[in-house]
């Protein structure tokens, strides 16, 4: 039997799931190999969760972080298969500083933004089609 608490996710559930895709895009970029390839897999999985969370809000942020991370993971594709073999090798350092420096703050600025936001429980109707 079901209690009624069941059917509730707290408003801290909703704030944290709100804030999971930022995590893992902060993680991927600071410690790129081998974390920006699983979380580019992983990501997926959180987006479809999160993106359709019961909780609008959680959707929307979501929605912004992926547009961060997956931003970052189009433009690295090109870049680095068109350029030359040595900026790779010699200017990798460059090229994740620029991924740090342009993730990084925005992705931490939406964490903030979902800290800041008044978040409420959600009720649930298990038996809604």
């Amino acid at each position: 039997m079901k209690k009624a608490d069941d059917n509730i996710i707290t408003a801290k559930q909703s704030r944290f799931a709100a804030k999971v895709f930022n995590y893992g895009t902060i993680a991927s970029v600071l410690i790129p190999f081998p974390l920006f390839i699983f979380w580019f897999g992983a990501s997926m999985f959180a987006y479809a969760m999160y993106r359709h969370h019961p909780n609008p809000r959680v959707g929307f942020y979501t929605q912004r972080a992926a547009y961060i991370y997956y931003t970052l993971a189009g433009l690295l594709v090109p870049v680095l298969t068109f350029a030359p073999k040595e900026f790779f090798t010699e200017y990798w350092w460059a090229l994740w500083g620029a991924a740090i420096l342009g993730v990084v703050p925005l992705a931490i600025i939406q964490i903030i933004k979902v800290n800041k936001e008044e978040w409420t429980d959600i009720q649930i109707n298990p038996n809604k089609n």
